[in-house]
C-alpha cells in the first residue's frame, strides 16, 4: 500500500475519494474493447464496429433473463427491466454504473447526459442503473444533475448478477485498467464539482461492484462491454456508432 501511496499523483481535494487512494500511476494506454468469451480483446477502438457485434459471453436470450429483474425508479417506484424500453424494435443504451457514490460513475453519468441529445436524435432510449437505493440515486440526479426519468436504482445488484458483471476487491482497487482514470483529469474534476460521498450505498459491499454498457434493439443484444476495473468505461463514440447503425422501427 505504501508503494501505491508514493506513486499516486497529486489530486485536488474535490477528488479525494477513497477510490483514488489505491491506484498506481503507471501509464496505461489500453484500447477499449469488447470482451469475448475468454476475455480476449477482439475489437480495438479504431476499427469500424458492426451493429451486430455480439459478445459471445452472453446468450441470445440475455434480454429474456433480465425480464423478471425488478429495480426501482429514482422516485422509488418498482419497475421491471422489460418495461424500460420497447421489447420489439426499440433501441436502448443500458449503462450500469458501479454505485451512486463513485466519482468515476458521476463522470460517466455526466458524459451520458451530455450525449443524451445525440441518443434522442437517433431514437435511442438512455437508461442508467446504479447500485444503491432510490434516495442515493436522487442525490446524483439532483447534484450532478442527471435526468431522473433515465435513472434507476438496483440496491440488490440483481441486474449486475444476471449480466455477470465483475465484483470484488481486486477489480475495484487493483485492476490495471483502473489507471485510465488518470488520463481523464479534466472530466473527473468537472464531475466532482457537486460530488458528495453521501451517495454511497448504505450497504458498503455495493462499492465492490463493477459496471458495464449494453445496447439492445428489442431483445437483440447489439453491444456488450464489461468494465474491467473502476473507471474503465465503454467509449461513448463506439456506443453511439452502434446505435446510429441500428435501424429504428
Amino acid at each position: 500500500m505504501a508503494t501505491f501511496q508514493f506513486l499516486r499523483p497529486s489530486l485536488p481535494s474535490s477528488l479525494s475519494h477513497p477510490i483514488f487512494h489505491t491506484f498506481p500511476s503507471t501509464p496505461c494506454n489500453y484500447f477499449p474493447k469488447f470482451i469475448a468469451s475468454k476475455g480476449i480483446s477482439v475489437t480495438p477502438r479504431h476499427c469500424t464496429i458492426s451493429p451486430r457485434a455480439f459478445n459471445s459471453q452472453y446468450s441470445p436470450q440475455i434480454a429474456d433473463s433480465l425480464n423478471d429483474v425488478s429495480i426501482f425508479t429514482a422516485a422509488g417506484e418498482p419497475v421491471r427491466f422489460n418495461d424500460l424500453w420497447d421489447q420489439n424494435q426499440g433501441v436502448a443504451v443500458v449503462a450500469l454504473l458501479r454505485h451512486f457514490g463513485c466519482i468515476c460513475c458521476w463522470e460517466l453519468a455526466l458524459a451520458l447526459k451530455e450525449s443524451k441529445a445525440r441518443f434522442d436524435s437517433a431514437g435511442v432510449k438512455l437508461i442508467a442503473v446504479g447500485v444503491g437505493t432510490p434516495d442515493k440515486a436522487r442525490v446524483l440526479a439532483e447534484r450532478l444533475p442527471f435526468p431522473m426519468d433515465c435513472l434507476y436504482a438496483d440496491p440488490d445488484r440483481k441486474a449486475y448478477n444476471v449480466l455477470k458483471l465483475y465484483y470484488g476487491l481486486g477489480r475495484t482497487f487493483f485492476n490495471p485498467a483502473s489507471a485510465k482514470v488518470f488520463s481523464r483529469y479534466d472530466s473527473l474534476q468537472k464531475a466532482a464539482e457537486n460530488y458528495t460521498i453521501g451517495a454511497t450505498p448504505n450497504d458498503i459491499s455495493g462499492v465492490l461492484q463493477q459496471g458495464g454498457m449494453f445496447v439492445f434493439r428489442g431483445k437483440e443484444l447489439l453491444y456488450a462491454r464489461k468494465d474491467e476495473g473502476t473507471g474503465d468505461h465503454a467509449p461513448l463514440d463506439d456506443v453511439l456508432e452502434v446505435c446510429c447503425k441500428a435501424p429504428i422501427a
